[in-house]
């Protein structure tokens, strides 16, 4: 069981434009999902922060009528602030506060398998920072966004994060795995 950062970005580092789109991300033909089923089998828990949570709302149009269906089967840890609204039948909780008593619950849950931490970057910091971070698996499209949400606006410097595999998808992505080292 590892806790995961699996996500797209850009080639200069963010995982979203400007205004929060993934248009860059649509547009770009290829492979850069093709091992999505995999990974996402072996996912037993997901966290996310609430611009991730809401872009997904809006872009699946998921509280409209003839919605689709919430992406995921898996339990979602919702990190907000603010009152959001649920997706009805889908399996999420809304949270706040640190994160280590709630990645705790994640773990119970995923039983056995791993815990997926969708995104924001900021999220994903907060969970090294308390060194609950296992292992970044980031795919790099071939665009640059030159603005917009950072992979990971942390420095991690020490220890530096141990590269374990690199992986051409073509025609435009490179997908690197780290291991994240305490």
């Amino acid at each position: 069981m590892k806790t995961i950062y699996y996500t797209a970005t850009s080639l200069d580092g963010f995982i979203a434009g400007p205004d929060n789109s993934l248009d860059w991300l649509f547009k770009l033909e290829g492979n850069g999902d093709q091992d999505y089923p995999d990974f996402i089998r072996e996912v037993g828990a997901l966290a996310m922060g609430s611009t991730t949570y809401e872009w997904i709302l809006n872009y699946e149009k998921l509280l409209e009528g003839n919605a689709k269906a919430w992406p995921y089967q898996q339990p979602t840890w919702i990190f907000t602030t603010r009152k959001l609204p649920a997706v009805p039948g889908a399996d999420i909780r809304f949270v706040q506060g640190d994160v280590r008593p709630v990645h705790a619950e994640m773990v119970a849950a995923a039983k056995g398998r791993n815990v997926w931490v969708v995104g924001g970057g900021e999220l994903v910091g907060q969970f090294h920072d308390h060194g609950l971070l296992d292992e970044l698996i980031v795919t790099i499209g071939s665009v640059t966004l030159g603005a917009g949400a950072p992979l990971l606006p942390r420095a991690i410097t020490t220890p530096p994060l141990v590269l374990e595999s690199v992986r051409a998808m073509p025609p435009g992505f490179a997908q690197l795995r780290y291991r994240v080292e305490r």
